[in-house]
């Protein structure tokens, strides 16, 4: 045994004022965001509630509603936790108070800016990842702050071990890193307005790997940590299993990064990209239920405290909620299963089980454990906090209900067909308003959570009220060994065996991966890497009676974090390198001009308004290879036709129909009358008016250099196409207003964004491959 000598005795004042800074933060902007959240599920049901107006517009506003849960919400209690629950467990204050400030009050500018961009068009356009090119150069440089502060911490900690929650942050703050950079590389046309660098199946790949782990590592790798640290306390029991942590850690982060594709099963993407995303989705069933019944357990001879505790109740029922929401993701990642499900509001029901049930009550259990503590007080009112909890469930569970059977019945509608071979539903808003009272369902539903959420701002302001601010000042004692046996060095502990057998592992798996090698191959040399991964976390290194490798190992964070980050890295590199560096491959025709041309500048100027007003939040662009969707839209849609589309444009839901080959099928009279008052064309639409386009003058001037942006990315203008742009723009304008002048719109004018948009739906669906078929074999690193 190693002999060990107190070297010195430390008072450590916590910085708790972050703490504070971060609740506060998190409870304001979740109001914020769930009171958004319940104004756009009103805007369904109530169109008149759009008030016509740009900014409130439901399609603007859905993003900022996403952002602020997310990244509001949810980022400042994450931040709250991992500042209260590092220092105690580390026994040393953050290593930096500038660096905290610099990351308390950077995020909440963020957030700021978030809300004063994306009402007002200002996007990207990528699901979680909407904000534009300055505002993400601000989150790089934030969470720079804080992981250099986090680190740096580590560093310094007077704990030597590294607690379980402490290996979930780390990954937390490697993989969002990873994430983000590579998600929004962009190249910027002008202050706010930019292009990423990946187009079409390349984008929507990429998007997906992060969107999908955004849920992972931002959603739900700091919760759990939050969970191993905060219920534990609350329930004054230590955590259930630590071998079980390990398997649950190592597993979680090593699989959830390859699951990705599953939110473009039965797409125009390459087939061995989606059964792979389907692969590890199902895989992950086995260490999300780890972590679930690992929370839950740790319970054992303290559940009659969940009858008394409102802490416990809600930290029982979010663990519980991670559970049934890790369970559906696997489920609707089957692609049957998928067929059914995707772009219904059975997604939204899942998305917001995890949202609101996990992350909200998770959010809820430690606001309730934490503020007490904070201001030295007690918490003003249990049974507040009791019918907080019992009010906020019944609205989960109202809206979660009411989005399953809403998704459901679409899912069936959708692919309804008579006894002749023709849909049974073949009007849109047949299907859609036959959901109306889901919809008033789901809405009741989110009141309920909102006044829930305000009964807990009450209780905690006036808990803060009854105390006073405090920082935790404590006595740590410094242990330093006098006679210590050989504590392996990092890289030791890098190139040691256990790492050896799991590196082995992932590399067969991804040598039996290929594209070309049979899905069970694929399937047993994958869950071989696991089970060698995982074999390397808990192999015994040493002789028996001395330290496991794991207890080694989180003595080295340098070491830990590299692992980790090797672990999430395995994954991304496979998912994304074949369509990244893969050459794309113009179809052409027998005369050996292009199938698919970029888009005219007058087209990309109304691309970009389509952006923009948010269309992709209620449209897809992706015809699905089944029966029912080629009656309705036409043929399934194709990978070149979307391949110099910066960014993507398939979409993840359908309030509204397809608009892939919309503009085979209305002329520009239609859209004309469509978009001013939909009510007009159709009696029963919920689709906001957008009348504010028929007065605002198009950017055309900048035309040429969102085109010079886009050759720089790989679209193929020429320099000619360049320098006519604002010529060509013109003649084409014209063209449509004459086209509109012949249908009676005598008062459109060339220079609107109303007719640059109609150019851009007049061109979706032109894409297709002329009529001898000629084709490319190889597009976007496809088949």
């Amino acid at each position: 045994m190693t002999e060990m000598t107190v070297s010195e005795t430390r008072r450590i004042v916590y910085d708790d004022g972050a703490v504070r800074g971060f609740v506060w933060a998190s409870v304001f902007w979740g109001l914020v965001g769930l009171l958004v959240g319940l104004l756009i599920a009103l805007q369904l049901s109530f169109p008149v509630l759009n008030f016509d107006t740009s900014f409130l517009t439901f399609s603007r506003l859905r993003p900022l509603h996403t952002n602020a849960v997310i990244f509001a919400l949810v980022g400042n209690m994450m931040f709250a936790g991992i500042y209260y629950s590092t220092q105690r467990l580390l026994k040393t204050r953050m290593a930096s108070d500038l660096l905290t400030k610099v990351h308390l009050w950077g995020w909440q500018l963020i957030i700021l800016g978030a809300a004063l961009t994306l009402p007002f068009g200002i996007t990207q356009s990528k699901e979680y990842a909407e904000l534009e090119w300055f505002l993400d150069i601000g989150v790089v440089l934030v969470w720079v702050a804080f992981a250099v502060n986090f680190f740096w911490t580590l560093a310094i900690r007077n704990e030597k071990n590294l607690y379980v929650a402490i290996w979930f942050y780390i990954s937390t703050i490697l993989t969002i890193a990873v994430l983000y950079i590579v998600n929004n590389l962009a190249l910027p046309v002008t202050g706010t307005k930019s292009y990423g660098a990946f187009g079409g199946a390349q984008d929507a790949l990429t998007q997906w790997w992060y969107g999908h782990n955004a849920v992972a590592f931002f959603l739900t790798t700091p919760i759990l940590g939050i969970m191993y640290y905060f219920l534990p306390k609350a329930a004054g029991r230590p955590v259930f299993s630590y071998r079980l942590s390990i398997v649950h850690f190592w597993a979680l982060v090593f699989i959830y990064i390859w699951a990705g594709p599953h939110h473009l099963l039965n797409t125009a993407l390459p087939d061995w990209a989606q059964s792979l995303g389907m692969l590890f989705s199902l895989m992950l069933w086995a260490p999300s239920w780890g972590g679930m019944l690992n929370g839950l357990l740790t319970l054992r001879g303290a559940w009659h405290k969940v009858r008394t505790d409102p802490v416990l109740k809600f930290f029982v029922a979010g663990v519980t909620f991670y559970g049934m929401s890790t369970f559906e993701g696997p489920l609707l990642s089957i692609k049957s299963v998928s067929a059914l499900g995707h772009y219904t509001d059975w997604i939204i029901g899942h998305v917001h089980s995890g949202a609101l049930g996990w992350n909200g009550f998770m959010a809820a259990g430690m606001f309730y454990w934490l503020v007490p503590r904070l201001f030295g007080t007690k918490l003003h009112s249990t049974k507040l906090a009791d019918f907080h909890f019992w009010i906020g469930m019944m609205g989960i569970l109202l809206y979660v209900a009411s989005m399953w059977v809403s998704g459901i019945s679409q899912g069936l509608m959708w692919r309804a067909e008579t006894a002749e071979g023709a849909l049974q539903y073949p009007e849109w808003n047949e299907i859609l308003n036959s959901q109306q009272m889901m919809y008033i369902t789901r809405s009741i539903g989110g009141g309920l959570f909102v006044l829930g959420w305000l009964m807990m701002v009450v209780n905690l302001v006036f808990t803060a009220m009854a105390g006073k601010r405090t920082n935790v000042e404590v006595e740590v004692t410094v242990m330093k060994p006098i006679a210590r046996e050989a504590v392996p060095g990092a890289w030791s502990l890098i190139k040691s065996r256990p790492v050896i057998v799991a590196i082995v592992g992932m590399v067969a798996a991804t040598m039996f991966g290929m594209p070309n090698i049979g899905l069970a191959v694929v399937g047993l040399m994958m869950l071989l890497a696991i089970i060698a991964f995982v074999a390397g976390m808990l192999y015994n290194s040493t002789a028996k009676g001395q330290h496991r490798w794991h207890e080694y190992i989180e003595q080295r964070p340098l070491a830990f974090s590299v692992l980790t980050l090797v672990a999430i890295l395995v994954g991304g590199v496979y998912e994304l390198l074949p369509g990244i560096v893969t050459d794309k491959e113009v179809p052409l025709a027998a005369n050996g001009q292009r199938c698919v041309e970029p888009y005219t500048a007058l087209e990309l100027t109304g691309r970009d308004l389509y952006v923009r007003e948010g269309c992709y939040v209620c449209h897809s662009q992706m015809i699905r290879p089944f029966r029912s969707e080629f009656l309705r839209y036409g043929p399934p849609s194709r990978l070149e036709e979307s391949m110099w589309d910066h960014p993507f444009q398939w979409g993840s839901k359908r309030t509204g129909p397809d608009l892939a080959r919309v503009g085979l099928k209305y002329g520009a009279s239609w859209h004309w009358d469509h978009m001013f008052d939909p009510r007009a064309v159709s009696q029963e639409s919920i689709m906001p008016a957008y009348p504010w386009l028929y007065d605002n003058v198009a950017e055309s001037g900048i035309a040429a250099d969102k085109m010079r942006v886009l050759k720089k990315l790989g679209v193929p203008y020429t320099d000619e196409q360049i320098q006519s742009a604002e010529a060509d723009y013109r003649t084409q304008a014209d063209q449509v207003v004459a086209d509109l002048a012949q249908n009676g719109k005598t008062d459109a004018a060339a220079d609107r964004e109303i007719v640059a948009l109609i150019a851009y739906l007049l061109r979706l669906g032109r894409n297709l491959e002329p009529a001898d078929g000629t084709r490319s074999a190889s597009i976007e690193g496809g088949k």
